[in-house]
């Protein structure tokens, strides 16, 4: 970092460079400085002009570190242990030898060897070889398989990517790092970690792993290394009795060195491991050494639950019992009825799951931790405890032994019940809440749903968990949770509404294929329970997405699939007149919809024709669908009907109609309460009514619903094209840069995928960095572009105009011309939808400009193609005045750009001015971050 760049970044930036540092996300940075995330994206897209790198990747390298130096690589995301490492120098270099020569390396041993301490100093003393960075991932949390890939992904700071699972996007993420991560405990869930390392492995070539396990993993890839216990053979000077003298001093007073010998027999007693040292060392200032011989030495003692434990396990079982034997009866009810928790928790949540009064849960937790059962930690809410895994599983072992796990657990349920009801989403601290929890949440869900007598309460939490995992923006697991509640639900009714919620996060996650799944599958629980209306809906709805949403399907339903479930849907819907489907006003909608869809192909499928040649009967079809949906009070139904119709008017080539339609939608939605239904259509209402507004030329309105499509929570992390079009067109730079590093670091992160939807995002950007003579920019979006869209839409519609506007920027208007060659009538399937007043108006400039014989007609014809546009209007009176020689007319035009809410058409005019004028134009194109160009026509 140079001395310029360090004066010239804020204390702000300062803050915001540091966290992108500690690897959090914008959302995350946002809510730990209390600020916007645009303001947030704004500081990060000023780093990385100020610090002269290319993404956040490079810019976390440039985080400050303690003492002020700038590092040359990002600093390993590792936990900071509360005690010192001792020994296992050995050990150490042998674990980092495998490290650098085997991609997978399991670290393997009994619990309480030292597996987890081993490998974070192995990772820590490894780091500088990692230039991607290290990172840690604790599975012990994790009870259900499937969420290995969050426990990772969280690791990473990684947010869920729509169209993508979150083991898809760790897996991108890591695609091209030169990384090291740490999974630790993996030997509970080895089912999960298999298959998911298998697959990280394979498609990430640079990554390396280091996992522990009390088992090997089995994985391709895999070296095992054998953690030993700790050394014995070098008597009083051996790594164990280094351990336990260490560890007793930090409870009581040093020992005397005299007392080595007799250390050194107690550390051999338990056969030099570590968890089994530290918990005989926490006895030492109230037993003494000649205390804890004589435990050691009572063969009962010792020998407790032998006959359950192999060889090596015996030394730490024998620990645990000595250590669980001198606690008394309070204090060891509470240690095994803590086990149940999955997370750090209170003494005020152990109180209600132990079925103790607070200030005895207090004592009993302050004592437990004394003596090394439980780990003290200080947390914003509190004092917080914990369990270190070995101790809570010998724990767990004894509640049930105790016949308490059902009484212990039912408790814990209650309370994670409580805490997942008392989550008030509107209060600012809500994440870190949940956040919180969640692992009880999901330990708790894992016991009650195996319960049949707990099927109810199951229920209700895998519910509950479902809507909190979707406002927290976990997707994935949303989606599988509302699964789990449709097969936990007491009846199919139920089964059939949690379904069709499931369906909802699908599509929220753009994943055609789950959400046509889960349509299908509500349809079936809605047949089971008689009500034929719902069945309909469903059967319509899912041949409905199968069109409106093709791009979001590996597998796209075929038109005659769809066209089958309309036919079924007609039959639920009206078949029987004496069932309660019986012209249903809701079936009969979103069939109508669905013919909209299907039939008339409202949406240009792909499964439709080439052309829609039937614009009138489109256009019917869909207002039948708009007035259906309007009898049914359903905001949601309008809502997708008037998409359709949205549509119909595009292809007619009404922009203003389309514009309207658009603006309807979001009216509907904006006063509904959240949930994924109407997040995922309220998504798409914003980004239609963004972009048709931005056709019809209506600016402010364009950036008003940018801003708030841009400032939708579900789209914290990834953010949407429609803004980047918008500000790019309107000459807003700073937020183009600002959004162009989100849109970056979202694309990478889910793999880099040839999304040709984000073409015209990556146009706009491109043509920013043209306009700021930043070629080397222009060229990486250039290539970005390229692997997203080669298609006509790209060369004849959006990057048309991009491009046109950057070639008149530069005067180089026979170059736009000629790549604005076809009149709009010969491209129009390409040009129908936000591109065509921009297309026509840009075009009739270019003629212009360039002196083409035929230039006064083509301002006449663009004049009626654009009439009520009114950026498109002064762009064409732009090229009228320059044509007529009219300086005056000319100079009008830039108050039209102004009014118009079109900054960068403003300043250009007044450069076209000439005289005294361009001196305010080049001003003002300098104040928009944009270099000027001498195209003054007088």
């Amino acid at each position: 970092m140079t001395e310029a760049a360090d004066a010239e970044i804020s204390p702000r930036e300062a803050e915001v460079l540091g966290l992108v540092g500690d690897h959090l996300s914008n959302a995350e940075i946002a809510a730990r400085l209390c600020i916007s995330i645009r303001t947030v994206e704004s500081h990060v897209s000023s780093l990385l002009r100020k610090l002269e790198v290319p993404d956040r990747r490079a810019l976390a390298r440039r985080a400050p570190v303690r003492g002020g130096a700038a590092p040359d690589r990002p600093a390993a995301v590792l936990p900071a242990p509360l005690t010192s490492f001792i020994g296992r120098a050995r050990e150490r270099s042998e674990l980092a030898a495998l490290l650098k020569e085997h991609r997978q390396v399991t670290a393997v041993g009994p619990g309480g060897v030292g597996k987890t301490r081993l490998a974070l100093a192995v990772a820590a003393d490894a780091a500088g070889a990692y230039p991607d960075g290290v990172w840690f991932a604790d599975l012990v949390p994790v009870t259900d398989p499937g969420m290995i890939a969050a426990a990772v992904a969280g690791a990473l700071g990684l947010g869920e990517q729509p169209g993508r699972d979150l083991a898809e996007s760790v897996a991108a993420a890591l695609a091209d790092r030169d990384a090291l991560v740490v999974l630790d405990n993996c030997e509970h869930v080895l089912d999960g970690v298999a298959p998911f390392l298998e697959r990280l492995l394979a498609t990430c070539p640079r990554l390396t792993v280091l996992a522990t396990s009390r088992a090997r993993l089995m994985v391709p890839f895999e070296r095992v290394y054998p953690v030993p216990p700790l050394s014995l053979d070098a008597g009083g000077d051996s790594d164990a009795v280094a351990l336990f003298m260490e560890r007793a001093a930090a409870v009581g007073r040093p020992l005397d060195a005299a007392l080595r010998g007799q250390i050194a027999a107690v550390c051999a007693r338990l056969d030099g491991m570590a968890l089994a040292i530290e918990l005989a060392a926490a006895r030492c200032p109230t037993l003494g050494l000649d205390g804890i011989t004589a435990a050691l030495s009572h063969p009962l003692r010792m020998l407790t639950g032998g006959s359950r434990a192999d060889e090596r396990h015996r030394s730490v079982r024998a620990a645990l019992d000595w250590s669980h034997a001198l606690l008394d009866p309070a204090d060891r009810a509470l240690l095994r009825r803590v086990s149940v928790f999955a997370a750090p928790f209170t003494v005020a949540a152990a109180a209600e799951v132990a079925g103790v009064e607070d200030g005895l849960a207090a004592d009993g937790l302050a004592r437990l931790a004394e003596q090394s059962l439980l780990v003290v930690a200080a947390a914003p809410d509190g004092t917080e405890y914990r369990a270190l895994e070995t101790i809570r599983q010998y724990a767990a072992e004894r509640l049930a032994e105790a016949g308490e796990p059902d009484e212990v657990r039912s408790r814990h349920l209650r309370w994670c019940l409580a805490r997942a009801a008392g989550l008030e989403v509107a209060r600012p601290d809500w994440r870190a809440r949940f956040d919180q929890v969640a692992d009880d949440l999901r330990a708790a869900l894992a016991w009650a749903a195996e319960q049949p007598e707990r099927r109810a309460d199951a229920f209700g939490l895998a519910r509950r968990l479902a809507e909190l995992a979707f406002t927290r923006n976990l997707t994935g697991e949303s989606q599988r949770r509302f699964e789990q509640a449709a097969a936990l639900a007491a009846g199919p009714a139920e089964s059939a509404a949690m379904l069709r919620q499931a369906a909802a996060v699908a599509g929220c996650r753009a994943s055609g294929d789950d959400m046509y799944r889960l349509r299908l599958a509500a349809a079936s629980a809605a047949r089971d329970a008689g009500d034929l209306a719902g069945a309909a809906v469903d059967l319509a709805t899912a041949a409905t997405m199968a069109f409106r949403y093709w791009a979001t399907f590996v597998r796209v339903p075929s038109r005659d699939e769809a066209l089958a479930l309309i036919t079924d849907a007609q039959k639920a819907a009206t078949g029987d007149r004496t069932t309660q489907a019986g012209g249903d006003p809701g079936a009969l909608a979103a069939v109508a919809l669905a013919e909209a869809a299907v039939v008339a192909d409202a949406f240009g499928a792909v499964q439709g024709p080439a052309d829609n040649v039937a614009v009138p009967e489109t256009i019917a079809r869909a207002e039948r669908a708009v007035e259906l949906a309007a009898r049914t009070g359903d905001p949601l139904a309008e809502s997708a009907a008037l998409d359709a119709l949205t549509c119909a008017h595009i292809w007619a080539g009404d922009t203003f109609a389309a514009a309207a339609r658009s603006r309807r939608r979001v009216t509907l939605l904006s006063s509904l309460p959240p949930s994924p239904a109407v997040t995922h259509e309220l998504i798409d209402a914003l980004g239609m009514v963004t972009e048709a507004t931005l056709g019809a030329g209506d600016m402010p309105d364009a950036c008003r619903w940018a801003r708030q499509l841009d400032g939708h929570p579900s789209l914290a992390e990834v953010g949407h094209r429609a803004p980047l079009m918008v500000d790019a067109l309107a000459g807003n730079v700073e937020e183009v840069l600002a959004g162009s590093v989100r849109l970056l670091d979202a694309w990478r992160r889910a793999g880099s995928p040839a999304r040709a939807h984000l073409g015209p995002a990556v146009a706009a950007v491109a043509m920013v960095h043209g306009l700021r003579d930043d070629h080397d920019a222009q060229r990486g979006w250039r290539e970005i572009l390229d692997r997203l869209d080669v298609s006509a839409e790209r060369a004849h519609g959006y990057a048309a105009v991009f491009d046109g506007m950057l070639l008149l920027h530069r005067g180089q208007a026979r170059d736009a011309l000629e790549r604005m060659a076809p009149e709009a009538s010969e491209v129009w399937k390409w040009v129908s939808w936000i591109w065509h007043h921009w297309y026509v108006a840009l075009r009739t400039e270019a003629v212009v400009l360039a002196g083409d014989p035929g230039a006064r007609r083509h301002v006449t014809e663009a004049r009626a193609a654009v009439a009520g546009n009114p950026v498109a209007e002064a762009l064409v009176a732009r090229a009228a005045a320059v044509l007529d020689g009219d300086r005056d007319a000319l100079r009008a035009t830039a108050d039209a750009f102004d009014a118009a809410g079109c900054p960068y058409q403003s300043a250009r005019t007044l450069l076209l001015a000439g005289g005294e004028h361009a001196g305010r134009g080049t001003a003002a194109l300098s104040a928009l971050g944009l270099a000027p160009k001498a195209v003054s026509l007088w």
